[in-house]
């Protein structure tokens, strides 16, 4: 897979998904205008278990984990590779009704990027 970058959202709740190989490993990024990195999450595929895991490391006073370690998990689900995902999301004075849409468009972006990964799989 080349490298790959979305949009969803509009004005202060748009986020951009961009996510390129290392090898046979995903590296992800979501983040907003504001570009940071708030939370680090580490995605495993156990194919013994045939189960997904997640680390996640949280810098002083964010809450990107939210969004980080969801979509490594989904991720390495999915792809049976390991993921990490680098989440930075800011936005001054944020409401709950913004979260909720950063939440919403950053589950989206996970979901088009794994049909996108599925689709590059199957043509080769």
């Amino acid at each position: 897979m080349s490298d790959y970058e979305i949009v969803r959202g509009e004005g202060r709740t748009r986020l951009t998904l961009s996510a390129k190989n290392l090898g046979d490993d995903l590296v992800i990024s979501i983040y907003n205008m504001n570009a940071h990195i708030g939370a680090v999450a580490l995605g495993e595929y156990d194919h013994e278990t045939k189960r997904a895991s997640t680390s996640v490391i949280t810098r002083h006073g964010h809450k990107d984990d939210a969004i980080a370690l969801k979509a490594a998990y989904l991720v390495s689900k999915k792809t049976k590779r390991p993921s990490c995902v680098i989440a930075g999301v800011h936005v001054d004075d944020i409401t709950e009704e913004e979260i909720q849409d950063f939440l919403s468009n950053a589950d989206s972006l996970v979901e088009d990027f794994l049909r996108h990964w599925e689709q590059h799989q199957s043509n080769h």
